[in-house]
């Protein structure tokens, strides 16, 4: 295997005529009234393409480009009547990884930017036109972190919250914030009744205003007390998880190479053939998945 890494995209962008831009799939009728294409316009109009279309130079077609990534943005500047665009250029015609596999802006890093951006001067309601958005979700986006544990705003800071998530978790103390926050992302979930959950389940002690008794509707102090309990008994099971998790893996990689060797000794092979046949085909399959496991890391 090569340590060399080949760069994926030319080193200088360059303006093409949209005319010469040919787009890999057809936008439905509906896009342009959809959220996301208004946001894009919005943004386009305020401040100007921010995040540069993805094109691949066509083969055959001198001065033709394949759209890779983009299509809702050139959609935008044609009926802006706007000519040519920036572009950045792959040295490989694969739309996958710039429409899978490219990160997505998270809950914080977004606020992050807002606040950089009110730093620079920019007002709030410009931001707010530029993001299509109205200005008091801009003053929620900036005070997103207010009330929030810097551990806590570590654990989530690549990861895409609702902003009620947040407000559920202000209500918590920092160290119950933390817990909390490595709790949804243990379960990969970080939806707004999940967090309002784990708040239900928060010990009065725990809660930022500590004196008021927690109320929420159709849920009686009892079953608080027993969601209290059965949610600190499967934060201990999460957390003898991770710290077995580790060596069984490793156990398991080990135990699983030592079949691997007896399913590849005609002794062995010929014994369990003729003795234990069953058990053979379970080795089998083990030593298959195992190959598999090989080959795709090749």
């Amino acid at each position: 295997m090569s340590s060399n890494v080949t760069i994926a995209f030319e080193s200088a962008r360059i303006l093409v005529s949209l005319t010469d831009i040919l787009p890999v799939k057809q936008l439905h009728a509906s896009t342009k009234i959809s959220r996301k294409y208004q946001q894009i316009a919005a943004s386009i109009r305020e401040v100007g393409i921010i995040e540069p279309p993805v094109v691949a130079r066509a083969k055959g077609k001198k001065g033709k480009f394949l759209l890779l990534d983009g299509h809702l943005r050139i959609a935008v500047l044609k009926d802006l009547d706007i000519d040519d665009v920036t572009c950045l250029v792959s040295t490989d015609d694969e739309a996958f990884t710039y429409n899978k596999r490219i990160n997505k802006l998270a809950t914080i890093q977004e606020h992050k930017m807002i606040l950089k951006a009110i730093k620079r001067g920019v007002p709030e309601d410009r931001i707010a036109k530029a993001l299509d958005i109205n200005v008091t979700s801009i003053r929620q986006k900036r005070l997103l972190l207010d009330g929030i544990c810097a551990e806590a705003a570590d654990l989530l800071k690549d990861l895409h919250c609702p902003l009620n998530t947040f407000y559920s978790l202000k209500k918590m103390k920092p160290l119950r914030q933390v817990e909390v926050a490595d709790l949804m992302i243990a379960m990969n979930n970080f939806s707004v009744s999940y967090s309002r959950a784990l708040l239900a389940a928060t010990p009065q002690e725990q809660l930022i205003d500590s004196g008021k008794q927690k109320a929420f509707k159709g849920i009686s102090s009892e079953q608080m007390m027993q969601m209290e309990k059965e949610m600190a008994s499967l934060q201990r099971e999460i957390k003898l998880i991770e710290e077995s998790y580790g060596p069984n893996h490793l156990n398991l990689v080990l135990a699983r190479g030592y079949l691997v060797s007896l399913v590849n000794n005609s002794k062995v092979v010929q014994y369990l053939t003729h003795n234990h046949c069953e058990i053979l085909v379970e080795f089998e399959k083990i030593s298959e998945s195992a190959s598999m496991t090989l080959e795709a890391a090749e």
